[in-house]
This record gives C-alpha cells, sequence and structure tokens, in this order.
C-alpha cells in the first residue's frame, strides 16, 4: 500500500519551535506515511505570497538537533518559494498533503491575507495539492506546540480521507491556553481591524519614518461561527478557505455593466 506524502513547510524559519514540534509529532507516526521537510533558512513572517525572481535559490540540507534522523531542506526565499521549489525541483514525487506551520501567532481573519503560512498552503493548492495551515494564536510554550502538532496528526488523516477539494485549504488556528481549550468548531473567515497602525517616529539624523504597529480592535458583534470569535470564546478554529477568489454570481450582472460601454465613443 502507497504511503501518503506530506511536505512540511512554515514562515517563522526552518529552526523554529513550531515546525521541529510538528515534524517531530509526524516522525513518530513515520510508518504510516513519508515526510518531507521545505521551509525557509530564516523567519518570513507576513511576506504574503511572495516569490523570488530576481536572485537564485539557494538550498542547503539539514538535520534538526533533537533528531538527527530528522532532515530537510532550508531554502533563502519565501515559504510558497519552498512549496513551488520543493515539488517541481526537490521532491522526487508530488506529495499527497502540505501542512504549513505551526506558526507562532495567529493567522485569523482578514490577516490570512498576509500571512506567509496560509500563503505556503495556498501555494500547495495551486499546485493541486490538499493543504493545511496550523497556527498558535500566542507565544506558546513546548507543551502547546507539542499539543498542536498531535492534534493535527490526529487531524489530517480524516481531512485526507474526506477528498475535501483540492481548491479549498483548511486553515486551523489553536489557542494557547492548551489546558482550557473548550472545544473544536468549524468556522468562516472573521474581520480582523487595527486602530493606529502606524507609528510615526524620528530618526538619529531627524528624518521621519514609520513603524507597522496597531492596536487590535476587538469586535463583540462577530458572528457565531467567525474564526476570531471562535478563538475567543475559547475554541480551535477550522477554517475551510477557498481558492481561486472569482464571485462568479456576479459576472452576469458584470457582464450587462460592461456592454453599455462604448470604446470607441
Amino acid at each position: 500500500m502507497k504511503k501518503n506524502h506530506i511536505l512540511i513547510t512554515n514562515d517563522d524559519g526552518i529552526y523554529a519551535e513550531g515546525i521541529q514540534r510538528l515534524s517531530q509529532c509526524l516522525y513518530e507516526k513515520r510508518n504510516d506515511y513519508r515526510l518531507s521537510i521545505v521551509a525557509p533558512d530564516r523567519e518570513r513572517s507576513a511576506i504574503g505570497h511572495a516569490i523570488t525572481m530576481h536572485r537564485p535559490l539557494l538550498v542547503d540540507e539539514i538535520n534538526y538537533f533533537h533528531n538527527p534522523e530528522l532532515t530537510g531542506w532550508c531554502v533563502n526565499g519565501t515559504p510558497s518559494d519552498c512549496v513551488k521549489l520543493a515539488v517541481e525541483a526537490i521532491l522526487e514525487d508530488k506529495p499527497d498533503l502540505v501542512i504549513s506551520g505551526i506558526n507562532r501567532g495567529s493567522n485569523l481573519g482578514t490577516d490570512v491575507l498576509y500571512s506567509g503560512t496560509v500563503s505556503a498552503a495556498v501555494e500547495g493548492l495551486i499546485m493541486g495539492i490538499p493543504s493545511i495551515a496550523v497556527s498558535l494564536t500566542g507565544n506558546g510554550e513546548a507543551k502547546s506546540f507539542t499539543f498542536a502538532g498531535q492534534f493535527i496528526c490526529r487531524l489530517f488523516p480524516l481531512l485526507l480521507e474526506a477528498k475535501l477539494p483540492t481548491s479549498t485549504l483548511i486553515n486551523i488556528n489553536i489557542p494557547t491556553d492548551i489546558d482550557n481549550i473548550n472545544g473544536i468548531r468549524a468556522t468562516r473567515l472573521g474581520n480582523r481591524r487595527y486602530r493606529n497602525a502606524f507609528e510615526k517616529r524620528i530618526d538619529p539624523r531627524g528624518r521621519v519614518y514609520y513603524w507597522l504597529a496597531g492596536e487590535l480592535i476587538d469586535d463583540n458583534n462577530e458572528a457565531e461561527d467567525a474564526d476570531t470569535r471562535a478563538i475567543r470564546e475559547g475554541y480551535i478554529s477550522v477554517t475551510p478557505i477557498h481558492f481561486p477568489l472569482t464571485n462568479d454570481n456576479i459576472l452576469p450582472e458584470l457582464k450587462n455593466i460592461l456592454e453599455q460601454l462604448d470604446l470607441k465613443a
């Protein structure tokens, strides 16, 4: 029987605790599937779906110190680079699943548009591979990352068995306080808004510069099934995110609008 081949990546860098804990949890079940790790050589958070076009990508094989048998490839590129490069150049065969994470910090609501973690999973979708993005909602301790890794190890076989559409990724956020988790919710993307996103400062030469910061605005009127609300109420959030993004419902109306334009007028 052919073993499922799983590709692990992230945006915190290949030596980050999240990817090490996840990889170790998967390694302990290596008799059930094959594992490959391809991840950035350093942190690439909030880089979105950027890819590298104007410089070479370097790849080095590495070993994790806590488990010398656990090897991977580090890439001097973005999370999306890692998935694209893994599938098209590094790996001998196409993975059956991409798992991106475990990210340090949440990826909820509209923040998924900026997330390198989620973008790596989107790259998997573009290449026709079922994909999962997983994040802890805070900095987390070792036991929190281990819990998250074990949760993914229990969940992903069910997702593969269900044969979800390859146009849909599963975005998972897990509360850091694992001792007080109330359960699991299937959710939709909520809305993340920030107040005073840029802080104005003066450098030693008197020049003005800006530092992206901002304070998260709590929205207590969120839908009951919003991912942001689930996390606030102590639940693991599991959100299906669809790609591509075309709104087919308004295409007929848009066509009618465009037919009223005369390019020669």
